[in-house]
């Protein structure tokens, strides 16, 4: 099958070729916008969730209500975890531009309908999860294009400095909606979802008017079995994970549960079958030869790595702030999300400063050093913080955070533009996308695995420390127990969301039968912090060391990526089949093409379908 979209000129490798340099900086523009909106919406709820919660009148505490909670925060991610594949392999076939202009429109329509919500209780839970969902099919059309777009549009001697800026944008835009959730959500909810209103729109018309497609398209039919089986099976491991970190039966998570279990296992094995689909279709959703590419397989791996260690972090920096320090340094409960997403700054700063730069300089030296020393660096800050005591001084945990984001920084930009720079043209778009599904799966199971490792930490100390901490202010020992006796993700969760722990958790009735002296003390800033110092701080240690074992082993990976590595950059190479290590010699191309004219040897390497023999 022939490609309609232009290919390169004939001894023009794809590295030097581009458009004129005033588009590829409006499509940095857009594409930044877009990723921007598209990841602050996965954090902006967070901490604007008790105002969302009090304004639809549910309390997501009540064992009834978990799986609203876990819900409205992961629906998204496991959205645009799942999806962004095939709309990245539906970019090669139909138009990389096409596909993401769509999705601004998509984002904004849900965008607009999450913030109309006008139900109440558990339908208005119910409806923002199903728009959440919808808004992430239009966040995973922005997310898989992005990136495939900038690498059409950029020369690959400015591709690390381009896709590092829209990487920043991505992991910075996190960050920023803690901060823009945290001052919305207090004015009113509905602003949380509204404020990405107009920029949708404005770069929905922007796009529309201004990108164009300058890269290779790949026109084939729609592997439908292949998008089918990795959609179920990615879905059923992430949904999964997120039951298994709720209460089940007696234990104090689920991951005994034979659902959990059944929806593990069953999506891994159905993302076995998926692999074996691809081999077997004839034009399939993604070539698994291109893992055959070690820059692109290296890569992926740190990059999984890399968010498997970094993703949890959010939560439990946030709860640490939250539920302990905050509140020891004269915060109201009720104000601590807001703050908590200030004093989370100098992460963002330095991964603002560090982005862009590490970006520029391996366009010039090679993303291996950058992304290698960036994890190491990484992994460094993690100890640091693990040293610091619960109640720690700031300027020592803002110095860390402003290391972590420099890490981050430096190891994000050249990696994911090593990663494009590897990929043959007409396989960006996919590419792209399975880069993204690498990293959001790992952010999905990172928030799975630091959530158990605290509640296993705060399940062996705290049901003692409760119970002796509330009887000794008079607390009946029968509700004490009972406290004691909830599962710790319900103290967890009441951190996260800024709510009073202790008065949530006794109860309005029996706090009124306490002495007033009592009760104050118990619902007051000190004693609920205090009592959980320890057991958090045994959970956090653990959960810090396996951000430092995650680190360290993105770091050898990255390492493993060899040398500067550009598809089609080598003279001869083809640009736009050839999937392999390295890539295959070829002849020129003489000056009448025909497709069976050339001696040149077939490239060890079976080219990905389309499988014609000339361009």
């Amino acid at each position: 099958m022939r490609r309609t979209a232009p290919e390169p000129a004939a001894g023009r490798p794809d590295s030097d070729r581009g458009p004129g340099p005033r588009y590829k900086w409006v499509a940095l523009s857009n594409t930044t916008l877009g990723v921007l909106i598209a990841t602050i919406n996965m954090s902006i709820m967070l901490i604007a969730l008790p105002d969302i919660f009090r304004g639809i009148g549910v309390d997501p505490l009540q064992p009834g209500n978990t799986s609203l909670l876990l819900w409205l925060i992961m629906s998204y991610l496991v959205v645009t975890a799942v999806l962004v594949v095939s709309f990245g392999r539906l970019g090669d076939m139909y138009g990389r531009v096409r596909m993401y202009n769509m999705g601004f429109a998509v984002f904004t329509v849900f965008s607009v309908l999450l913030s109309v919500t006008w139900m109440h209780g558990t339908a208005a839970a119910l409806w923002l999860i199903g728009m959440r969902v919808l808004q992430g099919v239009g966040g995973a059309m922005l997310l898989a294009n992005s990136n495939a777009i900038l690498t059409d549009a950029f020369p690959a001697r400015q591709r690390g400095l381009a896709l590092g800026l829209n990487q920043v944008a991505g992991i910075a835009g996190s960050f920023i909606g803690l901060v823009l959730g945290g001052l919305l959500g207090p004015v009113n909810w509905h602003l949380v979802f509204l404020v990405s209103v107009p920029f949708g729109l404005f770069g929905t018309v922007w796009a529309y008017v201004k990108l164009r497609d300058t890269g290779v398209r790949a026109p084939a039919r729609l592997d439908w079995w292949g998008n089918l089986t990795f959609a179920v099976g990615l879905i059923a491991v992430l949904s999964g994970i997120t039951y298994g970190i709720q209460p089940y039966g007696g234990h104090t998570m689920g991951w005994t549960n034979p659902l959990v279990i059944a929806a593990i296992v069953g999506g891994l094995a159905m993302l076995a079958v998926f692999c074996v689909v691809e081999t077997r279709v004839a034009e399939p959703m993604f070539h698994l030869a291109l893992f055959k590419i070690r820059a692109f397989t290296a890569g992926n791996v740190a990059s999984f790595l890399a968010a498997l260690g970094r993703g949890g972090l959010l939560f439990i920096l946030i709860i640490w702030l939250q539920g302990i320090w905050l509140p020891l340094h004269g915060y109201s409960f009720e104000r601590t999300p807001l703050w908590a997403g200030i004093y989370m700054l100098p992460l963002t700063i330095g991964f603002l400063i560090a982005g862009p730069f590490s970006g520029w300089a391996s366009d010039r030296f090679g993303a291996r050093t950058f992304a290698t020393g960036g994890m190491l660096l990484a992994a460094a800050t993690f100890l640091a913080l693990e040293e610091l005591p619960v109640d720690f001084g700031y300027p020592a945990f803002a110095l860390i955070l402003l290391f972590n984001g420099l890490a981050m920084g430096l190891f994000a930009s050249p990696n994911r533009a090593a990663i494009m720079n590897s990929l043959p043209p007409d396989q960006r778009g996919v590419g792209a996308g399975i880069s993204t599904t690498f990293q959001n799966s790992a952010t999905v199971l990172s928030i799975g695995i630091f959530f158990s490792l605290m509640i296993a930490g705060l399940a062996g100390a705290l049901p003692a420390a409760l119970t002796h901490g509330l009887t000794a202010q008079g607390v009946p020992a029968a509700d004490a127990a009972r406290v004691a006796a909830l599962p710790p993700v319900g103290v967890l969760f009441a951190s996260l969301l800024g709510y009073n722990p202790v008065r949530t958790l006794l109860g309005p009735h029996v706090l009124a039968q306490l002495p007033a002296g009592h009760a104050d003390y118990l619902t007051g800033r000190g004693f609920f912090p205090a009592l959980i110092s320890q057991p958090f701080s045994d959970g956090l240690s653990v959960a810090f060391n396996f951000a430092i074992a995650a680190c360290l082993v993105a770091a050898f990976a990255s390492l493993l990526r060899g040398r500067r590595y550009i598809h089609g950059d080598r003279p001869g190479a083809k640009t736009a089949t050839s999937v392999g290590r390295h890539p295959a010699p070829a002849a020129p191309p003489p000056p009448s093409p025909s497709p069976r004219a050339s001696s040149a040897p077939r490239p060890s390497a079976p080219p990905p379908p389309p499988r014609s023999k000339g361009p």
